[in-house]
């Protein structure tokens, strides 16, 4: 057997070659293939020779470039060398990432002067067309996907306009339908692309409609994730922050205008699109679990409005092996999904019962496809093939490891509250029932801030526990962190748990029913249950006078 590798296209060449179709002396042309460490090690370098002088140019015309026609001028001058080191075929490398500071320094001024001159819608739009010429202008694949991602975001950016907020401060609606114009305009192009540049002598525009609209989905498809909010305990993930607070930006209102009603139907419409897309061009899905999945995932768009598109992206790019789209597509898709946890218009319990439907939903129709019961894709007239007696009894155990790991995590805590001696602590006087968000309030229990400057080595061993005594009504007062001696008489310990950089008492949130915010603003302290060895649990919220609530 031979191991020679043969290039895919190689073989096409010769079998086109040996049956005429190309002359006989016609090649492999040459690819220029480039390891990426080579290409990142050149490009830092690059751009570590170009970004001073780059600067340098900065300090030299600052006055020059905040008025008139000089920020157009530089501009020009910039692009201009910018394609003169990249565009070339056969240049090298160092030369090419040269260009890349320069076409950025150009892309930059050139927006800067037509924001300032113009109305910033018609602004974001000529960019669009200009990000789209350079695309042309410049054979380079990469540069083509992010020009063709920044393209995209510009055209967003325009056809919502300037009297809309490019964010979620007015009417996301609006931002919904450009981002759907912008699949749109990605649909044409692919419809072009097959239809009237599918010949040799078209090949170069097809290469160019192909890389573009990469970069044009990639946008389309973290235009819809951002319009949808921050997925499914995102905010625990990040903690409190930068990063927390932009993400808790990142959460969609729709607005009042009429046509914001319309978006469950175009969501709806888009998902049945990408169903029948994939029904067309694979028929084997033509059965009861590939329509059931459809099903559940068109409902879940219903309530979703971001998740429609992103399905219709999702089907158009696995029929046609566009895989790589196609995995952005699913992870899109699932941080959709996560979403609908923070959609605080509809109860907790409601949307937990409806994601559990379509979870068992899932899982019988998968159930039905894996025993072969229905229409079974393949050919062959063979059983479909039954997971092996090991496999069960894997399956089985890892049940059963669960169930049991839950159940005793449930035991041990009816256990300290059946067992611990009840403690009340006091709330911060700072109100923290001020930052309740959604279902749960914040919590910070007197005293604890003194904790917080901890050193990190001390975080790192074994967690401390404070001293404290009670009253004869049960309030406790923390006397200070223990240091390992003897406890006094009234005195006992509570474990502290790091909670977000800071130190917390068993937890800094308490949870409850969707609705009763009025109930539980009145809270004035935590109820504990605490054992001997310091564990303790959070059961309950006091009032004032430790009335219960």
């Amino acid at each position: 057997m031979s191991t020679v590798k043969v290039h895919p296209l190689g073989e096409l060449i010769r079998d086109a070659a040996q049956a005429g179709v190309l002359p006989a002396n016609v090649t492999l042309p040459v690819q220029d293939v480039r390891p990426w460490p080579v290409v990142l090690m050149t490009a830092l370098g690059a751009w570590l020779a170009a970004l001073p002088l780059v600067l340098a140019l900065g300090f030299m015309l600052g006055s020059f470039l905040e008025k008139g026609g000089g920020t157009y001028l530089v501009a020009i001058l910039a692009l201009g060398v910018a394609v003169l080191l990249i565009r070339p075929r056969g240049v090298s490398l160092f030369v090419e990432q040269l260009g890349i500071p320069c076409l950025l320094v150009g892309g930059g001024l050139l927006g800067y002067a037509l924001f300032r001159d113009m109305d910033d819608q018609l602004a974001a739009l000529l960019l669009s067309a200009v990000s789209l010429a350079f695309a042309a202008i410049l054979p380079r694949d990469w540069l083509r996907v992010l020009l063709g991602l920044v393209a995209c975001g510009l055209l967003a950016l325009g056809s919502v306009g300037s009297h809309y907020s490019w964010s979620y401060g007015n009417d996301s609606a609006t931002l919904y339908l450009a981002w759907l114009l912008a699949l749109g305009v990605w649909l044409a192009a692919h419809w072009l692309q097959k239809n009237s540049y599918d010949d040799g002598a078209g090949a170069p525009v097809a290469a160019y409609i192909e890389s573009v609209s990469t970069g044009w989905v990639l946008a389309i498809l973290l235009g819809l994730a951002s319009w949808s909010g921050k997925t499914f305990l995102l905010s625990a993930s990040l903690g409190d922050g930068l990063a927390s607070d932009m993400a808790n930006e990142l959460t969609s209102r729709p607005g009042g205008s009429w046509y914001a009603q319309l978006l469950p139907f175009l969501s709806v419409a888009l998902a049945v699109a990408g169903a029948a897309w994939m029904l067309r061009r694979w028929p084997s899905l033509r059965q009861l679990p590939a329509a059931g999945v459809a099903l559940v995932l068109t409902v879940l768009a219903w309530f979703l409005p971001g998740l429609g598109p992103v399905l219709l992206v999702l089907a158009f790019c696995v029929s046609s092996a566009r895989l790589r789209v196609a995995v952005a597509a699913g992870v899109v898709a699932a941080w959709i999904i996560g979403s609908f946890y923070y959609l605080l218009a509809w109860p907790l319990a409601s949307k937990a019962l409806l994601l559990a439907a379509a979870g068992l939903a899932l899982g019988g129709l998968s159930w039905l496809a894996a025993r072969g019961a229905i229409l079974p894709v393949g050919d062959s007239d063979a059983a479909p093939a039954r997971p092996g007696r090991p496999a069960q009894l894997g399956v089985l155990a890892g049940l059963l490891l669960v169930l049991l790991v839950a159940n005793g995590a449930i035991w041990q805590k009816e256990q300290l509250i059946a067992k611990g001696q009840p403690v009340f602590l006091a709330l911060e006087p700072v109100d923290p029932r001020s930052l309740m968000q959604g279902d749960f309030m914040t919590l910070n229990f007197l005293s604890l801030s003194a904790f917080d400057g901890m050193a990190t080595g001390e975080r790192s061993s074994a967690r401390p526990h404070v001293v404290l005594t009670r009253d004869e009504r049960g309030v406790a007062t923390v006397k200070g962190l223990h240091d390992g001696k003897p406890l006094a008489p009234g005195e006992f310990l509570m474990e502290l748990t790091p909670k977000d950089g800071r130190w917390a008492l068993v937890t800094d949130a308490w949870f409850f029913k969707e609705g009763e915010g009025a109930r539980w603003e009145k809270a004035r302290f935590g109820e504990f249950r605490v054992m001997p060895d310091g564990r303790a649990l959070l059961v309950g919220m006091r009032g004032e006078n430790l009335a219960p609530l």
